[in-house]
């Protein structure tokens, strides 16, 4: 049995048939209303000057050129815009060679990031997201994460996303293999946003740390600060400062990864400071290869040892006798420790923790060694001790100590695992892809990424290169007293 179907004016309801069953009640269908055609018309009309209005609201610099160029034909003739625009070009190009800098910053880089979030980004949004698996779709409507903010830089691009309600990070960390390729990026980063529920996307295009970074200028005393060391560049292109006063930093990299560029660029950091007798560096070199270069710098402005019978960890012992001396001393008088020529910072450079604390054959010497580290770890900052040590091997059976250096910098390392186990749980979920740094030294030395103890997210950077050549003009510039000046020879 069907169902007769007849024409019925608008507002009827039409019966259709709900199930073969001859015998069961006919299901009827919602009243079919039919708008008419000018009230179509009008409601689209509507929606164009609404859209019209909201663009001229989020670009007001656009929307009011293109009114005053238009009314300046209609009033004088389209040769007084041309005008208009010419001198601006004129303009901006003088205003780009005379001060390239804020150019870039006010002009170009919000022109570059409009045109990549529209011919990039927002273009290829839905397709892409929905394709990765990040949008949700409930009683046939699709629900997509909003694109809040897009911000492009040189090498790099930053995107602020308000991730769906009930979403978490992880979902995108999962997928970012999936934005890169969609979104014809190198490398894809997700980070936490300025509030809950968004996150930042970051898009890397170009590797910016390829080249090696030769060896930084020695500052000036007056603008070395023990807060922020620079030693290098970050991927970003801004430059790359090391905290060292309040702090203690472990340096974990295979052989050839480039460890020494960042022991060196630290030393060459503070280099001034040591000439003003306000830091002191206590070299402890079990290898005997690296910081030998600097022997009479550091014996000079502090002190050295590369004695394997038992020199080393006797110095580190007199580092924690010293440190513990000075606590006393401060002990009730003061809470910030600030550098003098009585009490000059110390830096503790260890270039092979390993040895001490694993590797060393005689026992009582690493059970030594390892007590004094924890001690000079443990309390040893809050009155003006650093440690810097560099080791090879990541594992904890080696060096036990790793938590008690809030820094870590994670060079190149041989296994993912590894990246976790010196910077922390979650470091390569968040891109810290130590384990796929070049093996080229030219590409990778260097090379790492660095998590602060006032930021989980790991950052990609690159230590300067110092030669050997630069290390002898270091040592000649300390010798001199600091009147002999590197760049000048």
């Amino acid at each position: 049995m069907s169902w007769e179907f007849r024409k019925v004016k608008p507002g009827d309801n039409v019966a259709v048939e709900a199930q073969k069953d001859p015998f069961a009640a006919p299901k009827w269908a919602p009243p079919i209303w039919h708008m008419p055609e000018g009230l179509v018309l009008l409601v689209n009309l509507l929606r164009i000057l609404v859209r019209g209005a909201l663009f001229c609201l989020r670009h007001p610099l656009v929307s009011g050129a293109v009114v005053g160029a238009g009314w300046l034909a209609w009033r004088y003739g389209w040769h007084v815009p041309a005008l208009v625009g010419l001198v601006a070009v004129v303009g901006l190009g003088v205003w780009a060679a005379v001060d390239r800098a804020s150019f870039v910053r006010r002009v170009y880089r919000p022109a570059w990031s409009r045109w990549r979030g529209w011919w990039v980004y927002r273009r290829h949004w839905q397709p892409i997201l929905v394709t990765a698996g990040l949008t949700k779709t409930h009683r046939g409507r699709e629900y997509l994460p909003t694109l809040r903010r897009i911000e492009c830089g040189a090498a790099s691009d930053r995107l602020l996303v308000q991730m769906l309600k009930g979403q978490a990070p992880d979902a995108w960390e999962k997928v970012a293999a999936n934005l890169a390729h969609g979104f014809g990026a190198t490398l894809v980063r997700v980070r936490d946003g300025d509030r809950p529920g968004r996150i930042w996307l970051e898009f890397v295009r170009i590797d910016a740390l390829a080249a090696p970074i030769p060896a930084l200028p020695i500052p000036d005393a007056s603008a070395v600060d023990l807060r922020a060391v620079e030693i290098g560049r970050q991927e970003d292109g801004s430059p790359w400062r090391l905290r060292l006063l309040g702090t203690h930093v472990l340096v974990a990299g295979a052989t050839g990864s480039g460890k020494g560029s960042v022991l060196w660029s630290v030393i060459r950091g503070v280099l001034p400071l040591m000439v003003a007798g306000l830091v002191e560096v206590w070299a402890i070199d079990p290898k005997r290869m690296e910081l030998s270069y600097g022997r009479p710098l550091f014996e000079r402005f502090g002190r050295y040892s590369s004695d394997p019978t038992g020199g080393m960890v006797a110095l580190l012992e007199e580092a924690a006798g010293d440190m513990n001396a000075r606590a006393d001393q401060f002990a009730g008088l003061t809470r910030t420790f600030v550098p003098s020529v009585e009490h000059p910072f110390r830096l503790i450079v260890v270039d092979e923790l390993a040895f001490l604390t694993a590797y060393s054959p005689e026992r009582d010497l690493r059970k030594r060694a390892e007590s004094a580290l924890a001690i000079l770890t443990s309390q040893g900052r809050s009155v003006g001790y650093c440690v810097l040590g560099a080791q090879q091997d990541a594992r904890k059976e080696v060096n036990n100590l790793r938590n008690l250096f809030p820094d870590r910098i994670a060079l190149r390392l041989d296994e993912d695992e590894q990246v976790d186990m010196v910077l922390g749980d979650g470091a390569r979920d968040r891109g810290a892809l130590a384990d796929q740094i070049s093996t080229v030294p030219e590409v990778g030395a260097g090379v790492g990424f660095v998590r602060l103890e006032t930021c989980p997210d790991p950052v990609r950077v690159r230590a300067a290169y110092v030669s050997d050549e630069d290390i002898r003009q270091m040592v000649a510039y300390a010798l001199s007293g600091g009147t002999y000046r590197p760049e000048a020879a």
